[in-house]
């Protein structure tokens, strides 16, 4: 459990704080003001999940603690969601970026206001955080980005490795969901009027990002590694090793020319004060003293912190869920340096793994606490090529993002492959430490050679002596990325993975965590998450199910219920690249008094050797009466997927 404590203000909620915005359109903020003598510097965290349902848990524990140290903190829906008015039609357009420069500009000048903001956020805030950072508003000093990525084509749930990631439709179909939900009918008059505006609105995204496969303007739009220097304010970066983006905080240590410091920890796609697998971390204390220090003008020592402070990992049992995780944080100035190499033996040799392989890749991106993590990839590991090392002498500790050179014979420029470095245990367990996947048609096939250098994701594990490092490759990583159109014809013939190694041991600490008083929620039903795969004896087809209940609940501050199911079906035959399908199905209940609110959002896709296949449906009902229809079909050409 979180510390809780006495906070030096005391504190004004305001629930539906608005703001008009230059065209008329009025957002919608959830308000904690510190009451006593300002003014005060402005915290915003700007997002479209929704704060008086989506987010208002976490909300809870983190605006009013800020709050209380004399910050005014302002969680703002986008145009388009929750109470806010206006249509959204994707994510970091820039509309969004304009809206939130527009609402930067209005808190700095308000007479409560020091004239100094900052923003913070996690994932999507994470994200638009450093974006409008990049446009540098004057009054903007600070972000504290959570969860985020420096390149949306490379490192988001779209593309990676210019892979076709599944999640492209499984995230597509949660904004299919979260978008077209209505505001909350005590707060709007006409919120049945906002609502079936949205629903007629509603934009299905993966058909937008499927017209997108290569890396071109559109995902350089709000990719910050485009040009680091457009940066100004102060950047704490903070992620995850159970998260999947572990790259932007080193990246962004490294290339900014702002002050930036980087936190990493176990955890999966959450704040630190209150993720898993823990151990948990004062969060709420170092976003203070970062905020303190920018947009207060304290002296609070952050400057002299080290460049990177992170979790090193230790040896334990694959597991698709973990409580805790065994290890340390220690502090770094930046990542070592690759100084040891694997090289691949049993070289040539021909790639032809199950388009069934991955099957323990786990989700993409961990987030609803169920078994998502990579568990024992032995399984795996017998589909792939493998190369397993003696058992190590002595403890070694890997650090950074390792490095693999590879040679592929191939006979037209085709393909995917993904490549992991595991550990393995004495009992045969194997650990995915680290991976990489790769899109071979977007690589030059120069005399049926395609020659590539890939970094794997980043990584910190301190292997125990005894353990051994294996390197694993395949030519299919189901149901994690979209396999290829056909069958490659995949002759590996070398491979050479470089490791960053280095003894630094340097031990660091954080306080334990606080936060605010949790939200009182009366539970009507409990949550739940599921995941089975299961075989047809008959047909051979593989068939992952998820099903994830986030139950139902009622807010005892407002009284609004709300619940939520969300089911994805991911089915492929072993031999067979264009049976794969995926089925996405949400299922989100809002009720007030006598008013009970549901959307139905489903879609699918399949492909063949020339296309993608999509279909999408969304149903709104009133007291159970259908009030709102629409479905689409699309065939999207296949390019370099």
């Amino acid at each position: 459990m979180n510390e809780r404590i006495t906070l030096p203000y005391s504190v004004a909620e305001h629930a539906d704080w608005q703001i008009t915005l230059a065209d008329g359109c009025k957002l919608s903020a959830r308000v904690w003001m510190p009451e006593g003598e300002g003014p005060y510097p402005a915290i915003l965290e700007y997002l479209p999940y929704r704060k008086r349902d989506g987010t208002a848990m976490r909300d809870a524990l983190t605006h009013p603690y800020f709050a209380g140290h004399g910050y005014a903190c302002f969680r703002v829906d986008m145009r388009g969601n929750g109470e806010s008015e206006g249509l959204m039609h994707d994510e970091y357009t820039a509309q969004e970026l304009s809206d939130a420069v527009e609402v930067i500009q209005y808190l700095a000048s308000q007479t409560w206001c020091n004239g100094k903001v900052g923003m913070m956020g996690i994932s999507w805030g994470g994200f638009n955080g450093l974006q409008v950072a990049a446009l540098q508003p004057e009054p903007l000093k600070a972000v504290i980005s959570l969860c985020s990525t420096v390149d949306r084509y490379a490192d988001d749930i779209h593309y990676k490795g210019g892979c076709l990631l599944n999640e492209n439709l499984g995230w597509g179909a949660t904004m299919w969901s979260y978008s077209s939900r209505p505001p909350d009918p005590s707060l709007r008059d006409n919120w049945r009027e906002l609502w079936l505006q949205r629903l007629k609105a509603e934009p299905f995204l993966p058909e937008l990002w499927l017209q997108h496969q290569q890396r071109d303007d559109y995902w350089k739009h709000g990719s910050v590694c485009e040009n680091y220097t457009d940066i100004k304010a102060a950047v704490l970066a903070v992620g995850g090793w159970g998260d999947s983006y572990k790259n932007a905080v080193g990246a962004l240590v490294e290339n900014l020319s702002a002050p930036a410091k980087g936190i990493i920890g176990p955890w999966v796609h959450k704040y630190p004060h209150f993720a898993v697998p823990e151990p948990r971390i004062g969060f709420l204390q170092e976003a203070l003293r970062w905020w303190d220090r920018w947009l207060k003008d304290l002296d609070t020592g952050v400057e002299d912190d080290p460049n990177l402070r992170i979790f090193v990992q230790q040896s334990e049992a694959p597991k698709p869920w973990y409580t805790e995780r065994k290890g340390r944080f220690i502090g770094l100035d930046a990542y070592p340096s690759s100084n040891l190499s694997l090289t691949m033996a049993g070289l040539p040799y021909a790639l032809n793994s199950p388009q069934t392989t991955g099957a323990d890749s786990g989700e993409y991106c961990a987030i609803w606490l169920g078994p998502e993590l990579p568990g024992d990839q032995q399984h795996d590991d017998a589909l792939s090529l493998c190369h397993t090392e003696a058992p190590l002498a002595e403890d070694l500790q890997i650090i950074g993002r390792p490095v693999v050179e590879f040679e592929i014979e191939a006979p037209k420029a085709i393909g995917k492959i993904a490549i992991r470095l595991c550990e393995v245990d004495a009992q045969g367990a194997s650990s995915r430490l680290s991976y990489a996947v790769c899109n071979l048609a977007q690589y030059p096939c120069e005399n049926g050679r395609i020659h590539a250098r890939i970094e794997l994701d980043a990584m910190a594990h301190r292997a125990a002596a005894g353990q051994r490092l294996r390197i694993a490759i395949s030519d299919s990583y189901w149901p994690l990325i979209w396999p290829a159109p056909e069958r490659a014809e995949l002759v590996l013939q070398k491979l050479v993975m470089h490791l960053p190694t280095t003894d630094a041991d340097t031990p660091v600490s954080f306080p334990p965590p606080q936060s605010a008083t949790p939200l009182e929620l009366r539970t009507l039903r409990p949550e739940d998450h599921i995941r089975r795969t299961d075989t047809d004896a008959n047909t051979g087809h593989q068939t992952l199910t998820i099903i994830d209940d986030f139950g139902k609940a009622q807010d005892l501050s407002h009284g609004l219920i709300t619940g939520t199911i969300a089911r994805e079906i991911w089915s492929i035959h072993p031999d067979d690249p264009n049976s794969a399908t995926g089925e996405c199905h949400w299922t989100t209940e809002l009720e007030r008094d006598d008013i009970a609110l549901r959307t139905e959002a489903r879609c699918s896709m399949r492909s063949d050797t020339t296309h993608f296949h999509l279909s999408a449906q969304l149903e709104a009902y009133e007291n159970d009466v259908l009030i709102f229809e629409k479905s689409a079909d699309y065939a999207i050409a296949r390019q370099t997927q």
